[in-house]
């Protein structure tokens, strides 16, 4: 159906891709990095799915019993105590975990919805977009939506920038802000003045670094899974168009089928791995050096 909608107007597969990718956004981007851009789709879904996931754990924290527990019930105990298990064998301080451990499971609940959104149809929620924004007026043709936001590289960074600063938060509350300023010139080499500035710029690279990759890890994982996703309902739409065609429509069938699959792990490990680096990146704010 993908190739067909693509043929019928006028547009490349290469287009059609190009299309999928593109954001709804308030202006054009001046470059990678216009801070003064804004993706409404990806702000749209974002706090949905975060009052979504927000309303499912306060339903079942107030639908929990003390008797037998339901599935639903059984289900959230689980993941709660798995949270609480890491949290509690990474942060050992006791007041810190009252507020690390339900970040913990904030983050992977809320990530997880996120990514689960690449499980929907690609052509789906941007059809009904474009017929919603044909009925306003406007020219369908020029309907961009993108659906998930983990694959919005501005959603994932913002998210590893949120964790870096939860982690100089926690630097300056544990260590106090002059301990912590002692710690970034005088850790990893040693307390010498000649030391200083390798000490400090060491400090500095393993922030940026920790920050870069904890983001571009979920945005990179993400944005090729949606790619591929594109990839094969260009195979299934194209069947019509080739002499072969019986051979793309099981090809698209086989691998939209193991693909999905394979990616429901893919999709429920970024959130585990994002969670537990948080975690360690919070931990390691109350180490002292």
């Amino acid at each position: 159906m993908a190739a067909e909608n693509a043929a019928e107007h006028g547009m490349t597969a290469g287009e059609y891709i190009v299309h999928h990718l593109t954001h709804l956004q308030s202006a054009k981007p001046g470059g990678v990095a216009d801070l003064s851009v804004f993706n409404f789709d990806s702000l749209f879904f974002s706090i949905l799915l975060g009052v979504l996931g927000c309303w499912i754990l306060w339903r079942a924290a107030r639908k929990a019993t003390s008797g037998v527990p339901g599935r639903f019930q059984a289900a959230v105990e689980i993941l709660v105590e798995v949270v609480d298990q890491q949290a509690k064998g990474i942060v050992h301080n006791v007041e810190s975990r009252k507020y690390v451990a339900p970040l913990a499971l904030t983050i992977f609940v809320w990530i997880f919805m996120l990514n689960a959104m690449d499980l929907f149809p690609v052509d789906l929620f941007p059809a009904i977009w474009a017929k919603i924004f044909g009925i306003a007026g406007h020219d369908p043709e020029h309907a961009y939506l993108r659906v998930v936001p983990t694959a919005d590289l501005s959603v994932a960074m913002g998210m590893s920038v949120t964790v870096l600063i939860i982690c100089l938060y926690y630097n300056i509350k544990i260590k106090g802000l002059g301990g912590w300023i002692h710690e970034l010139f005088t850790a990893p080499f040693g307390n010498h003045w000649a030391l200083y500035p390798f000490n400090f710029a060491m400090q500095m690279i393993e922030f940026i670094a920790k920050t870069v990759s904890h983001g571009m890890r979920l945005f990179g994982n993400m944005y090729a899974g949606e790619l591929i996703f594109l990839l094969i309902a260009l195979m299934g739409g194209a069947w019509t168009l080739s002499a072969t065609g019986i051979f793309l429509a099981l090809g698209h069938i086989i691998a939209g089928t193991a693909w999905a699959i394979f990616h429901i792990l893919i999709i429920t490990l970024q959130a585990f791995v994002f969670m537990m680096l948080t975690l360690v990146y919070i931990g390691q704010a109350h180490d002292h050096h």
